[in-house]
């Protein structure tokens, strides 16, 4: 072999050898780029996993808030069945959240844990349909029982109101029907008289006071015997008198004189008389008069010395 030759192989081998090399680095380089290929698309997929889990926790927490606004009005319900199965679905999702933020799976599982918590969280989102659409139809109903009766009680109002007019009227009526028949008078005088039967003047001198007054028809008022009592009252404010009484709306009022005379409907004179039994002085004195529980008149008359 001459040199020549020799040089060929060599040179040959070398090339050989670095065509070896070349390969090896190429399929080092392809690894390497394959491996950063895959990490790159394994943390693109654990991003992709995590936001879908921040998706599905965001939904699951307003499906929360949705159904709290609502727990006070569980009392329309008639059965807490939706609660129950609510509840159950509610801690499906949480055990599955717990799983997510807990277990170092790989994708693959992760990707299965949040297919499963949406299904579960499907599941829930029809039970809190549901549950909402029950709390307003049974709402509505509740607020028809309530305008019921509220028309109810406003016609129970106007009833009363009726009765009450009814009450109050008849109360008039009766009332109208008593003043009917309570006897009228007419022409009152009040008189001095002296020790001679005389009228007299001077009220310091005066022996005997009469009270006479005319009772006019009535065909309402029952006729029979009346008591005709009258109250005579001193300028001091003093009852004169005082030995008879007569009841009056619950009452027992002294009575200075009565006189008792029948009553056929038709005109009748009355004259009532006290004896004075000190000497009177001089002034105003207030006369009254009173049959049946009715005080029939009064008035005030001047007395001179």
């Amino acid at each position: 072999m001459n040199k020549t030759q020799k040089l060929i192989i060599f040179g040959g081998g070398g090339a050989l050898l670095c065509l070896i090399a070349l390969v090896i680095i190429l399929i080092i380089n392809n690894a390497t780029r394959t491996d950063e290929v895959n990490q790159a698309r394994a943390e693109m997929e654990s991003l992709r996993l995590a936001n879908d889990r921040l998706l599905l926790t965001n939904e699951f927490n307003q499906l929360n808030a949705d159904f709290s606004q609502y727990e006070d009005q569980q009392i329309y319900l008639k059965n807490d069945s939706l609660v129950q199965k609510y509840n159950e679905a509610r801690l499906k999702v949480e055990g599955l959240l717990a799983e997510l933020d807990q277990e170092k799976k790989s994708n693959a599982a992760n990707r299965q844990r949040i297919k499963q918590l949406e299904n579960e969280i499907a599941t829930l989102k029809g039970i809190v349909k549901h549950y909402l659409e029950e709390i307003k139809r049974l709402g509505e109903e509740n607020e028809g029982l309530r305008q019921e009766i509220a028309q109810v009680t406003e016609k129970n109002e106007q009833l009363s109101s009726q009765v009450t007019q009814a009450t109050t009227q008849n109360k008039e009526l009766t009332q109208t029907v008593k003043l009917a028949k309570k006897l009228n008078i007419t022409g009152l005088t009040f008189q001095a008289f002296n020790k001679k039967g005389k009228i007299e003047k001077n009220i310091t001198k005066a022996k005997q006071l009469g009270v006479s007054f005319i009772v006019s028809p009535n065909n309402t008022a029952a006729p029979g015997m009346k008591d005709f009592y009258i109250r005579i009252i001193s300028p001091e404010g003093n009852l004169l008198g005082g030995t008879e009484s007569f009841s009056m709306d619950g009452s027992n009022i002294a009575a200075t004189a009565k006189r008792q005379m029948e009553y056929a409907n038709e005109e009748l004179s009355v004259s009532v008389y006290w004896d004075v039994n000190s000497t009177l002085t001089p002034g105003d004195y207030t006369v009254e008069v009173f049959a049946d529980g009715y005080r029939l008149a009064s008035r005030h008359f001047t007395m001179k010395k």
